[in-house]
């Protein structure tokens, strides 16, 4: 089995020897990864849909791995039973999904030891939900694949101190490290941005446009307070 540079960075964050639930399982590449490479004592691949639950069976069955991957139809950690994972795994969902799905299954997050969480989107949201629930990000990674980018967050129990709008935005870690895929990103951000801004600013007479404009703006200030801890000025 080999993973995607995404899937990669997720499973690389994933302690060894854990027991992982991998939640939205959908092919089961990292359950199949994780046993192949003996990197797991337990795995349990979850997901909420028949089809990619039946996916994911056939995809273990071809590598023969039916007696040690547990496949299971379920809404989020609905299904987990007590005691059965330290780890869970959440990839590529958006990040209102994620926080449901912790939020709905608060009993048995307050089990596991780690989270490897791949929030799509709304990573403010789902660093300040961490923060509320005193859940501390312990390492943060970042991939570029295919033009896109995807933030990996291993998260713990623990409080720690309050992030800022730069950091719920880009991410504690990820700026002190100045992650080389963040300033790709914080750079491309700054060119889409300020591009919509030149457009904006020729209907700025409408009230959508001020709108949108004065949230841009900072947008753009949190981009260009981002790059600074790069060094680069702009």
């Amino acid at each position: 089995m080999e993973l995607s540079k995404r899937l990669q960075a997720v499973a690389d964050m994933i302690p060894p020897q854990a027991a992982v639930a991998d939640i939205g399982t959908d092919h089961a590449y990292i359950p199949i990864y994780l046993t192949e490479h003996r990197l797991a004592r337990r795995v349990v691949a979850m997901d909420v849909g028949k089809g990619p639950l039946e996916r994911a069976r056939e995809h273990v069955r071809q590598y023969g791995y039916e007696d040690r991957i547990e496949l299971r139809l379920s809404d989020g950690l609905e299904q987990l039973k007590p005691g059965e994972a330290d780890t869970m795994v959440a990839a590529g969902m958006g990040g209102p999904l994620m926080i449901r799905i912790l939020e709905q299954g608060r009993d048995r997050v307050k089990e596991l030891k780690t989270c490897i969480l791949q929030p799509q989107s709304q990573m403010a949201e789902v660093r300040k939900y961490l923060e509320e629930r005193q859940m501390q990000v312990t390492k943060e990674d970042m991939v570029e694949e295919d033009g896109k980018f995807y933030p990996i967050l291993k998260v713990e129990h623990g409080k720690e101190s309050s992030l800022s709008p730069l950091e719920l935005q880009y991410g504690r870690r990820l700026l002190a490290g100045r992650h080389p895929a963040l300033k790709r990103f914080l750079e491309r951000e700054y060119r889409i941005k300020t591009e919509i801004r030149r457009g904006l600013l020729k209907e700025k007479e409408s009230a959508r446009a001020k709108k949108r404009l004065a949230c841009l703006e900072e947008e753009i200030e949190l981009v260009v307070q981002a790059l600074s801890c790069y060094g680069v000025d702009v």
